[in-house]
């Protein structure tokens, strides 16, 4: 076994959430990711923690969304609130062996669904004990343009690092972030402004995501104001939303255009009312992770860069926005923009003006 999986498991299971002997603890994985899913599961039980097993097989997710009727799509997962009620935390592990299996799936129905898991999905984050990683997979690698080998390098050097230590060096961003009011971010096409007053920046070390390296707040709800491109394809269900345009006004979306799949912006921004609003202000510091891959995951940790998702806020910093969805939109400030808080600039072309 790549001695690298056996490092990362023992990062999430020793590191990334909290397991105390007696703990029910889901763990979460696709087929491909037995080898990982594997060796976390031997730690939860050394532990003397009691691992719940859930493992996602190829073909029953689009199975699922080409078959299910709107009263399927609509019910509510009762069982799954049972067990993330019943437990106390969650370790997630994706595989992806076809990126596009949900091209062609009606975005309605990802809606649906969406609405109708939402309070299993909020109880969840909301519990602030679970983690969510990719492992390396031929069809991940295939995206990022790499071989495997290559995309397996890639990936562990931005998981298998010292969270302890990145951790550290979050804290004068976060402090930066938790005393301003006013974030204002000029670039290609882009004049955006919103509030942070009274919010609380929320370190990203490696106890959520994996890898992890960002920190981010949540906007207040009615403030941003202005346009704002962004720089890469935004990725959901399968599809490749490209040249991304959002005007806001008193908060909300007031217009979207799209170069490519913009019927499914628009279908996603009529997902419910807190859809149209930002949910998350995120800020990239894994400045190991340097290329686009069409994994959010990792895309939105690019040092350098800074992500607005719209829809659901996360409450632990005083977000209040609420919505079914939580769509990360990535603009790159590496080779021109600039971001301001309270008219001080903390980042321009990539770099930060602070120290860290």
């Amino acid at each position: 076994m790549d001695p690298r999986i056996k490092e990362l498991a023992r990062i999430l299971t020793d590191y990334s959430i909290k397991i105390k002997k007696g703990d029910k603890i889901v763990l979460s994985f696709d087929a491909e990711a037995k080898a990982l899913g594997l060796e976390c599961y031997k730690n939860i039980l050394k532990k003397g923690a009691f691992p719940v097993v859930h493992v996602g097989l190829p073909g029953f997710g689009y199975a699922y969304y080409s078959l299910a009727s709107d009263e399927q799509l609509k019910s509510f997962p009762e069982l799954a609130m049972h067990e993330v009620k019943s437990c106390q935390g969650h370790i997630g592990i994706g595989a992806e062996y076809n990126t596009k299996e949900f091209s062609n799936v009606d975005p309605k129905k990802f809606a649906l669904r969406s609405k109708a898991t939402q309070k299993v999905s909020d109880f969840a984050v909301n519990q602030n004990n679970w983690v969510g990683t990719e492992i390396p997979t031929q069809a991940l690698a295939q995206d990022a343009e790499m071989s495997l080998e290559e995309f397996e390098d890639f990936v562990y050097s931005a998981t298998n690092v010292d969270w302890a230590e990145e951790s550290k060096k979050q804290d004068k961003l976060k402090a930066v972030l938790d005393k301003g009011e006013q974030v204002h971010i000029i670039g290609e096409n882009t004049d955006l402004t919103f509030s942070i007053k009274g919010r609380q920046g929320i370190k990203c070390d490696g106890k959520r995501n994996m890898p992890d390296g960002e920190v981010f707040i949540a906007p207040v709800d009615d403030s941003a104001e202005g346009h704002i491109e962004y720089s890469f394809p935004i990725i959901r269900g399968g599809r490749e939303v490209q040249g991304v345009k959002l005007e806001f006004k008193k908060g909300k979306v007031v217009k979207a255009t799209a170069e490519k799949n913009e019927a499914f912006l628009k279908e996603m921004l009529e997902t419910d009312e807190g859809a149209k609003r930002l949910g998350e202000f995120g800020i990239g510091l894994n400045f190991g992770i340097t290329k686009f891959i069409k994994q959010i995951l990792f895309d939105e940790k690019i040092g350098g860069t800074i992500h607005l998702a719209l829809g659901r806020a996360y409450k632990e910093g005083g977000g209040k926005n609420e919505s079914a969805i939580h769509w990360d939109m990535i603009k790159d400030l590496r080779t021109t923009g600039k971001f301001l808080i309270d008219g001080k600039v903390i980042m321009e072309k990539g770099e930060f003006k602070i120290e860290l």
